[in-house]
């Protein structure tokens, strides 16, 4: 075999195998495909942890008005302990008054025995009166007396007669005006004892009224932690189901990426397989025609240059914890600030594995890398466009997109990371892209 036959066939043969290494559209459609999956899991994780916290709010809420409520029935049953004692005050003042309105009775009997005694006698005197032919005279009585001691005694006796009927009067008058008045004030104390024991049971009965409203909501606000527990533990339940199944499809997306890196990284080797066969081949070219040269150079010797930097502008956020208003937090890469639409460039040769939107990344690309035998993966991410999709060969320096505002970002700039592996959700083997490129 000839030796241009031999070239010819070793170029066929490198030809073929980096065309059978090389990650296919397909590949990378698959990739994409379970990477949009993971953000849609992690989409619906976040969601059913955000109503979890919704939930678990309004159930300390609800924990909070219980106990208040709860508070306020101890208060009920408090005034309601204080207006039964008060009721059983009163009902002991009315028991007493009635005792004494007992005691007063009697007394009123009495009194009216002796006005009854009193309205015979002077029924009576009337009567005798009535029966001597009129009112008794007297003045006759006194002119009747025999002697001057008889005048005396007949003085005697009318004076005391005269007394007696006037005191009959006072006694009666008295008497009739005591008894009116005991009456009164029996009947008014009676009266206003019996009205305040009415105000109390009322009071008493709608003190319980309010206790029996007041255990009606908590019943209602138990019921409702109880659906509300119930429900919580659904949703646990789901967001475990959610981060299951978010864990399963990062095995998948870490598998397929592993399998891309793979296929990459035998390209590459392919690749330098070729380049090698062609410095030979140069090489072999020129000491054949060295009879005719006068001198000779050698080719320059192809070398990895690893990366660059993918844009312009001013470096505005290092790697490492920071803090831009939502409390501390890691940042996975290096943010470089410049105006809409600035190129973002490959910052090595490598294929697209994602490019999309990606929630807080906004539109982003992610680009598997084999150099030197190792696996990397570069993100550029908060783009304002796309210029290539997954599947996609870039060479370095060539255009991935626009430099933008999208996802989670305070204004326009490029996040950009580098990672030693593939890339994974939790970005756990992010490195510090200013040991890899000048910024």
């Amino acid at each position: 075999m000839s030796s241009k036959s031999k070239w010819m066939l070793s170029g066929i043969s490198s030809v073929l195998a980096l065309s059978i290494l090389l990650p296919t559209a397909a590949n990378a459609d698959k990739l994409s495909d379970l990477e949009r999956k993971q953000q849609e899991a992690q989409h619906h994780k976040h969601e059913l942890t955000s109503d979890i916290s919704k939930k678990t709010e309004k159930m300390a809420k609800n924990a909070l008005k219980l106990e208040e409520i709860m508070g306020k029935i101890e208060d009920l049953n408090h005034k309601i302990e204080e207006t039964k004692a008060k009721i059983d005050s009163v009902q002991a003042d009315i028991d007493y008054t009635k005792a004494e309105i007992d005691e007063l009775r009697k007394s009123i009997e009495e009194l009216e025995r002796k006005i009854a005694e009193r309205d015979q006698l002077l029924q009576e005197r009337a009567r005798a009166i009535q029966l001597s032919g009129g009112s008794v005279d007297y003045v006759d009585v006194l002119l009747g007396a025999n002697n001057f001691v008889d005048f005396i005694d007949r003085f005697s006796a009318v004076n005391t007669l005269i007394e007696a009927d006037r005191e009959i009067m006072r006694e009666q008058a008295a008497d009739k005006k005591l008894l009116a008045e005991q009456k009164v004030q029996v009947e008014r104390k009676l009266a206003e004892q019996e009205q305040r024991r009415i105000e109390l049971v009322s009071l008493n009965d709608k003190l319980n009224g309010q206790k029996k409203e007041q255990a009606g909501l908590v019943e209602e606000l138990k019921a409702e932690q109880k659906q509300l527990s119930k429900e919580k533990s659904q949703l646990v339940q789901q967001r475990n189901e959610a981060i299951s199944v978010s864990s399963d499809l990062e095995k998948q997306i870490e598998k397929e990426q592993n399998r891309l890196a793979e296929l990459a990284r035998k390209a590459e080797e392919a690749r330098q397989q070729k380049l090698a066969a062609e410095r030979k081949a140069a090489a072999q070219k020129a000491r054949n025609s060295s009879s005719s040269a006068s001198s000779y150079t050698a080719p320059a010797r192809v070398i990895n240059s690893g990366f660059i930097t993918p844009t312009s502008g001013r470096y505005t956020s290092r790697f490492g914890w920071r803090n831009i208003g939502d409390g501390p937090e890691f940042h996975q890469g290096v943010d470089i600030a410049n105006s809409i639409g600035t190129t973002v460039k490959a910052a090595a040769s490598g294929y697209v594995s994602f490019a999309g939107n990606m929630g807080g990344y906004g539109n982003v690309v992610i680009l598997t890398h084999s150099i030197n035998g190792q696996t990397h993966a570069t993100v550029y991410a908060h783009l304002n466009s796309i210029d290539v999709s997954a599947g996609q060969e870039v060479s370095q320096g060539q255009r991935v997109g626009g430099l933008g505002n999208s996802g989670r970002s305070t204004g326009p700039h490029l996040h950009f990371e580098i990672h030693v592996g593939p890339w994974n959700g939790a970005r756990t083997n992010a490195v510090n892209p200013a040991s890899f490129v000048s910024l």
